[in-house]
């Protein structure tokens, strides 16, 4: 296709500007090769985005954008080197689309250097006139899940698997359970669904969790909800108090005063924990309809479930822990780097076993187990970690989950979005380094269970509840995005602690190859960084493992150099769970 000429760039422009109105642009340093924490001062972030919307329309046969294009900024990020990368989402004349973002590179000096696109194509549907009302389509997803409330629908084109189709997407909720909350998405002209996905992502699959009911070992259940009133906090003060943990011993948290203290820390953009009251709530009103968690004397919780509070202490910690962890490692400040806080809701209906995030109250929640299989509430700090990266993947790559017709969660981009939560749940343990519980590459090893871990990230089959596989293979894309995950945890853990049998605080590890070789690794902090740069430069929407594995190299490359041993062994740790460039 040729390039678009000025009068057709113009145009385009014109779109994208529309498109972009409201879009706070932000601008974030990579983490220096070093380790250091040092950043350099950063140019307007808006002038980045418009060099780059321009070079991706006169590049548009490499970037696959046409006439009818229009893209909004989403980032704009900047290496120690001087490097600008700027993520977009597509409009298609007008329409939002979801499923084709690109992110266009450029030099230092604002010249295009290359594109990173989900969808390899360029978007295009017959007509952006619905034949489905709006209203039609609201009634019908509103059926498609049981008791479901449906909220207006959104007209978008939808981008996947080589078609591009007018489609409706629709929230659903059902009044009384977040867990039960879907997108519904319908195809505009027929009404048709295309996909019905939960909105709450887990820490535990949907597939888990009915083969533990199959077993009587019900994993989620849900409760009436009565609501609950977040108290007010006119006239508030910081304080420092102290927590009981079941989890992470005795730890500091920073609260704030009023007429009594309140679990919400100032110094970390308001970080929040709210008590569900075991209430089981709609996945809008899962936050705001909680009430605050509140104590006396600022000394909360005793270790144990016998006092409320304590679940409040270990999830208040997990969640500025991991403020922390990407604040101080990456620079980036809050989940969507806005500077505010991240949020949890305890004690969330009743027996309910799992803990996930959710985009639609962007918060955690968590249960307080089963009583069965978790016999406690599932607030461990890499629980906290995992959930909250949920948020930081959805901020950036936007890693997609596919749905086979059986509703199980599948498809590589979705396996790689639980992968990357384990590998920054685990880096939370080990850079928050808790006296009282030595860092692992465990997962979930607090829980209770009876393997020890819930996935493991040096010898992911050895978890038998997921079946979690070592290596990938053309089975891949079909398996169940908890259990694939253990591909590219299994790659990370190569890079950073090599092959071979080794011992790390306490715990033993043997991590085997595909390929028979010996990985010798560079480190977890350099494998973090690669790691992050690769999410958040390289990986799009649709990222697969093959795609994992050019991320990962292209971030190896712009930090510590081409042909560097670090780069040298991310090639070795992909090849080593049979990811290679010949087999992609």
């Amino acid at each position: 296709m040729r390039a678009p000429s000025i009068s057709t760039i113009a145009i385009a422009l014109a779109i994208a500007t529309a498109a972009s109105a409201s879009v706070t642009v932000t601008a974030v340093a990579s983490p220096a090769p070093s380790g250091s924490n040092t950043w350099q001062a950063l140019p307007s972030g808006a002038a980045i985005a418009d060099a780059a919307r321009t070079a991706a329309f006169a590049q548009a046969a490499e970037t696959g954008l046409t006439e009818q294009s229009g893209l909004a900024a989403t980032d704009v990020l900047i290496d120690q080197d001087g490097k600008q990368h700027v993520r977009f989402s597509q409009t298609y004349r007008g329409i939002p689309v979801v499923g084709a973002d690109i992110v266009v590179h450029l030099t230092a000096k604002g010249g295009y250097l290359g594109v990173t696109r989900a969808y390899d194509q360029p978007v295009s549907v017959p007509t952006v006139a619905a034949k489905v009302t709006a209203e039609q389509a609201r009634v019908k997803a509103a059926s498609v899940v049981s008791n479901g409330a449906a909220a207006t629908p959104r007209l978008i084109v939808h981008a996947q698997h080589g078609t591009s189709i007018l489609a409706y997407q629709v929230q659903v909720e059902v009044d009384g359970d977040a867990t039960a909350s879907h997108s519904v998405l319908l195809d505009a002209g027929t009404g048709s669904v295309v996909s019905d996905v939960a909105a709450l992502d887990g820490i535990i699959s949907p597939k888990l969790a009915k083969k533990l009911k199959a077993l009587g070992k019900s994993a989620t259940a849900g409760g009436q909800s009565t609501g609950g009133k977040a108290a007010g906090q006119a006239a508030s003060t910081p304080a420092v108090g102290s927590g009981l943990s079941m989890y992470s011993g005795t730890v500091t948290l920073n609260t704030t005063r009023s007429k009594t203290y309140n679990l919400i820390d100032s110094t970390r953009g308001n970080a929040e924990v709210r008590n569900a009251n075991n209430n089981a709530l709609s996945e809008s009103r899962v936050f705001s309809g909680s009430s605050s968690m509140t104590d006396s004397d600022n000394t909360w919780g005793n270790g144990t479930t016998s006092d409320v509070n304590t679940a409040g202490v270990d999830a208040q910690y997990g969640l500025t822990s991991t403020f922390d962890f990407y604040k101080k490692t990456f620079g980036r400040n809050g989940i969507l780097n806005d500077g505010v806080g991240p949020h949890g809701v305890v004690h969330y209906a009743r027996n309910y076993g799992n803990a996930g995030w959710s985009d639609g109250c962007w918060c955690m929640v968590y249960g307080d187990g089963d009583g069965v299989t978790f016999t406690k509430p599932l607030t461990q700090l890499d629980v906290t970690g995992h959930e909250l990266t949920h948020g930081v993947v959805s901020a950036t790559a936007g890693l997609e989950t596919d749905y086979n017709a059986y509703g199980d969660q599948i498809g590589e981009p979705g396996s790689l979005n639980e992968s990357l939560a384990d590998i920054f749940g685990t880096s939370v343990e080990f850079a928050t380094n808790n006296a009282a519980h030595a860092p692992n590459y465990l997962m979930g090893e607090q829980l209770g269970l009876a393997q020890g871990f819930l996935r493991r990230l040096d010898h992911p089959s050895l978890d038998k509840l997921e079946g979690t596989v070592d290596y990938w293979s053309t089975n891949a894309p079909q398996t169940e995005v908890h259990a694939g995950s253990g591909v590219s945890s299994h790659a990370f853990y190569l890079l950073a602690e090599g092959s071979g049998s080794k011992t790390i605080n306490g715990v033993s590890y043997n991590s085997a190859t595909y390929d028979g070789s010996t990985v010798t690794g560079i480190g977890r902090d350099k494998a973090v960084a690669i790691f992050y740069q690769a999410l958040t430069r390289y990986m799009v929407s649709s990222t697969d493992f093959h795609g994992a594995r050019t991320a990962t190299l292209q971030a190896a490359a712009d930090l510590y150099g081409q042909g560097s041993t670090e780069y040298d062994t991310v090639n070795k740790a992909w090849a080593a769970v049979n990811v290679t460039a010949a087999n992609g």
